[in-house]
């Protein structure tokens, strides 16, 4: 029997600016251009994802 595959987003964890603040850290240390490429898409979408969660509280407010 195979598992499933679960799609993984790792944007999913970063919910606050401290988390992207050591997700980015951990990243420059790497020194990998096109990891830090890869890492920027990722915290562009978490930024995304907080800010629509912000706007959806302050309309069920």
């Amino acid at each position: 029997m195979t598992e499933p595959i679960h799609d993984y987003d790792p944007a999913d964890a970063l919910v606050d600016s401290e988390a992207i603040s050591v997700f980015l850290a951990d990243v420059h240390d790497t020194g990998d251009a096109a990891f830090i490429a890869e890492a920027m898409a990722v915290v562009a979408r978490a930024k995304i994802r907080i800010e629509a969660d912000g706007q959806a509280q302050e309309s069920s407010s």
